[in-house]
């Protein structure tokens, strides 16, 4: 079938805003054009540092002809009713049917459209897609009316090898024409198919494919690397971002000054990335190197010595300003930056960086005996912690807070593990970020995301939706993946209220606040699902234990979740969901007819039949030792005993009338099953697990 090929050339798109584009393109014109009833299938697009690109491999030449039939009034009707309804339906009376129901005659507009040919559907959906386009900013230039994300220059459409060349906008006409590498082939290329216009381009000195770019920067890298005796420091998110700023990737090799190496080694490479988005290399025994890796986006005359050796006099520069803040930063002792957080606002509600490094060492200092941390070390650290956020070289490179008040509290003489605590307490900040474990890290690093999770929320500032301004979901899941990480036995609730008590009442004079533990302890519940299920867990197992209700210890509830888990892939497990299931599902039954629930205790004096004493005995063991077991938190011996339960269910089942005649003996029958759903609450609300 018929290809169709658009292309968008355009002066540099931002880098970080390229693959949402090609997206955003792939996605408006495939919609569009499914709406003029073209189904567009096998569609591609490619984004470079200068152009948006779209192939769609097989549309067919034109839309299917269309027919729709529209009541319009009756033929008693007004006569400028009739008209005003032949002028919206586009037809005259003659094209027009009648037709009868219980109503009367009414005249029925029958329209029929052929189908419009596919380079005209093109031609008219491009202009909308352009000026609708999502960029998250945008642009006019020279006098004209249209928005885009930089200068338009040109707008490419084919179909079927043939150009279509009637599209206009803002003056622009579409053709087959394109440009190659804006240095090395600025001259225009004419095309016909994207085989062709790849292939082209290529010979233009561009590679049309991002991951391409990305795959080259990366081998080429490590090769280049690798002939020196080197390694590439690795950086996803830097070989992802130089992709996008280069239509043909050239790696090439600079250096500086050594004298630089006695900076911290994360402040050359966050200078050297951030400022000139180059790679810094280790050698062989892993001390940084002042050599560096750099992505060109020609080939030059001399090798690129001339670019490399421009590249290393701005690196020289840039690492000169950031040893003037290393060495201006280092005068002033952290303690004695402090007064300065006093004029930092944290929030607008929630007082100043000061005024929370207050509550920071109250609450670090809290937690620390509960996980065996030192208090005064865990005091000292939290004090500290947020002191190198108004430090010069954390001015200029703010991803570097926590780094540097640990090499500044080294460099002071204070103590190593406080110096860590400084550094590492903003982790775990991603999904693959390491978790500490040192004690008093923990202690600062817990007390900081709690303080965040509990102040927001009393201001009433929570996430919604795709929406987390202040980062709450991760805040949670730091708290989460810290705890699980290194066992740590803490009560989220207790903690909670000694927050409530303690702390928000130092939040600002007129501070509104409504705490909600309950509603808190939801959002940890959602999060630990959240964690869980990447790692294979199974959601509804994680709701029957929540469901039990004052589940706040998370080490406790992953282990129930775990050999929740372990238990129902057994047969014992199995066995025993089947009688709980049944004896829940009679109860549900007769408690929704009764309008109440059946949860006394049973009469022994009404046990009659042989089965339902033996179950009411049976309950009695199993719920003795289920309640041993979980004390010693042996959740699998725990259902193990209840798991018991299945013989004497069946046997009751078999020969016991639940609804008997007699309404005591009813009744009392309702309670005994109400005792096997009540002895499973033990370790699981079993009526949330999920049948499979």
């Amino acid at each position: 079938m018929p290809e169709l090929l658009v292309e968008l050339l355009s002066e540099e798109i931002p880098a970080r805003m390229q693959e949402r584009a090609a997206d955003d393109l792939l996605r408006l014109m495939v919609d569009g054009l499914e709406q003029a009833g073209l189904q567009a299938r096998g569609a591609r697009s490619f984004v470079t540092p200068r152009r948006l690109t779209l192939s769609i491999a097989d549309l067919p030449a034109a839309a299917p002809d269309t027919r729709e039939e529209r009541k319009g009034p009756r033929i008693d009707a007004p006569q400028a009713a009739i008209d005003g309804f032949l002028r919206q339906a586009g037809v005259t009376l003659e094209q027009c049917i009648v037709e009868e129901d219980r109503k009367g005659a009414f005249y029925v507009a029958r329209i029929e459209r052929p189908g419009r040919a596919t380079p005209e559907i093109a031609a008219a959906l491009i202009p909308e897609v352009v000026r609708k386009f999502p960029w998250p900013k945008s642009m006019r230039w020279g006098s004209g009316q249209l928005r885009w994300i930089r200068p338009l220059h040109s707008v490419l459409l084919t179909f079927d090898g043939q150009v279509v060349d009637d599209m206009t906008i803002d003056g622009i006409r579409s053709g087959a024409t394109t440009r190659g590498h804006r240095f090395m082939a600025p001259q225009p290329i004419k095309v016909r198919r994207f085989e062709d216009y790849e292939l082209k381009l290529r010979d233009a000195w561009v590679m049309l494919d991002g991951a391409e770019r990305a795959e080259t920067i990366r081998a080429e890298a490590d090769t280049l690397a690798f002939a020196k005796g080197l390694k590439v420091v690795e950086d996803e998110g830097l070989i992802k971002e130089t992709a996008g700023l280069v239509e043909w990737p050239v790696v090439l090799m600079g250096s500086f000054d050594r004298q630089f190496l006695s900076l911290p080694e994360e402040v050359i490479i966050t200078s050297i990335r951030s400022h000139q988005k180059c790679f810094a290399l280790r050698e062989a025994g892993g001390a940084l190197s002042n050599h560096y890796l750099l992505i060109s986006n020609m080939i030059a005359r001399d090798g690129g010595k001339g670019i490399a050796a421009g590249n290393d006099r701005v690196i020289a520069a840039r690492l000169a300003d950031a040893r003037f803040f290393w060495d201006q930063d280092r005068r002033t002792r952290l303690q004695d930056l402090l007064p300065k957080l006093d004029h930092v606002t944290f929030h607008a509600k929630l007082g100043t960086q000061g005024e929370r490094v207050r509550r920071l060492e109250e609450l670090a200092a809290t937690i620390a005996p509960m996980i065996g941390a030192d208090a005064a070390a865990a005091r000292q650290a939290a004090r500290l912690a947020k002191a190198d956020l108004v430090t010069g070289m954390v001015g200029e490179f703010p991803e570097l807070q926590g780094i540097m008040g640990y090499y500044y509290a080294i460099d002071e003489g204070l103590d190593l593990e406080v110096a860590a605590a400084v550094r590492d307490h903003y982790k775990p900040q991603g999904p693959t970020d390491a978790v500490p474990a040192a004690p008093i890290t923990l202690a600062v690093a817990i007390a900081d995301k709690l303080d965040t999770l509990i102040s927001f929320w009393a201001i009433e500032e929570k996430p919604t939706g795709s929406k987390d301004p202040f980062a709450l979901r991760r805040a949670a899941l730091g708290i989460i993946r810290l705890v699980l990480g290194n066992e740590l036995r803490l009560s989220l609730l207790a903690l909670f209220e000694l927050y409530r008590k303690r702390h928000l009442p130092s939040l600002p004079r007129g501070t509104s606040i409504n705490f909600d533990a309950a509603n808190l302890l939801e959002f940890f519940a959602d999060r630990l699902k959240v964690h869980l299920r990447s790692e294979g867990a199974r959601h509804d197992l994680i709701d029957a234990v929540f469901a039990l209700g004052g589940q706040d210890d998370l080490v406790i509830m992953v282990k129930r979740v775990e050999a929740l888990a372990r238990f129902l892939d057994s047969d014992d497990g199995q066995n025993l969901l089947q009688g709980v299931r049944r004896a829940s599902n009679i109860l549900k039954i007769e408690e929704k007819r009764d309008g109440r629930r059946h949860d006394g205790v049973p009469d022994k004096n009404l046990l009659v039949q042989g089965e339902e004493k033996a179950l009411a005995s049976a309950i009695d063991r199993a719920e003795a030792q289920a309640k041993v077991a979980v004390g010693n938190e042996d959740f699998e011996a725990a259902m193990r005993a209840i798991a018991k339960l299945r013989a004497p269910v069946d046997a009751f089942f078999d020969k016991v009338t639940v609804n008997a005649d007699d309404p005591s003996f009813r009744e009392n029958r309702l309670r005994l099953l109400n005792r096997i759903r009540a002895a499973t609450l033990a370790v699981a609300d079993f009526a949330r697990i999920e049948r499979t």
